[in-house]
């Protein structure tokens, strides 16, 4: 156990079942085992690491802690998004002093414990105007999607129509994900309880802005079918 001025002291190690991209409260016991004051600089963080240890989501969540005095202790509720994919990880409880180190950079232990994350769970949610379909592979690459840990799943448009509008022409079709992308979602599939920003209708297409605190995915390979409205003014 280090004796420096930031150390921290463990409690048991929490039970929790994770879900890929899920986020929960975990109520983690501690101590300040350190010789100074724990100030608003002072918080509760986690790793999630492979089975040797190496990082895969280095710099997790920040939880305020109460201002502990050296050899004070407190339960803290602490906020814990788990990895994506589903598979074996280790979670690794952290402290971090802002602008400064990591306490286990110092000597202090992590608290730690081996998980198996679960895929994702939810029944995906779609609200399509009449005009459109799903491709015959939508739901498969949907619910592959949302069992990764999104919760938000959007793709691209195939247009049935004479000339495919310019408000489409990001919506091509297309081999794979697009990291970032910058438009609006059209019609995305939605877990329960994840709510979008709704945003004016692209050619008669429910719209809606990527999520900022949810894992949302663009896949060109997820196709929606789609043909001009009845009542659609030529272009």
């Amino acid at each position: 156990m280090s004796k420096g001025p930031l150390a921290v002291r463990w409690g048991p190690a929490p039970t929790l079942a994770p879900q890929a991209g899920v986020v929960q409260t975990v109520r983690v016991e501690l101590a300040n085992a350190g010789t100074v004051a724990w100030t608003d600089q002072t918080r509760l963080a986690y790793h999630w690491l492979d089975a040797r240890g190496n990082p895969i989501v280095w710099d997790g969540v920040r939880t305020p802690v109460p201002h502990l005095a050296p050899g004070e202790q407190a339960a803290v509720d602490a906020t814990v998004r788990a990895p994506m994919p589903p598979g074996p990880y280790r979670l690794a409880f952290d402290m971090v002093a802002e602008q400064r180190a990591w306490f286990s950079e110092l000597g202090s232990p992590m608290l730690s414990v081996d998980l198996d994350v679960a895929r994702r769970a939810g029944e995906p949610l779609l609200d399509l105007p009449p005009q459109v379909e799903a491709a015959p592979d939508w739901a498969e690459r949907v619910r592959a999607a949302h069992a990764e840990g999104y919760g938000v799943v959007a793709g691209a448009i195939d247009w049935n129509g004479a000339r495919r509008p310019r408000a489409l022409a990001a919506y091509v079709p297309g081999p794979g994900r697009v990291p970032g992308f910058a438009g609006p979602l059209l019609a995305p599939s939605v877990l329960p309880g994840v709510r979008l920003e709704r945003l004016e209708d692209v050619e008669g297409l429910p719209a809606y802005a990527a999520p900022r605190d949810e894992p949302w995915v663009y896949d060109g390979r997820i196709v929606l079918k789609a043909r001009p409205r009845s009542d659609r003014r030529p272009g």
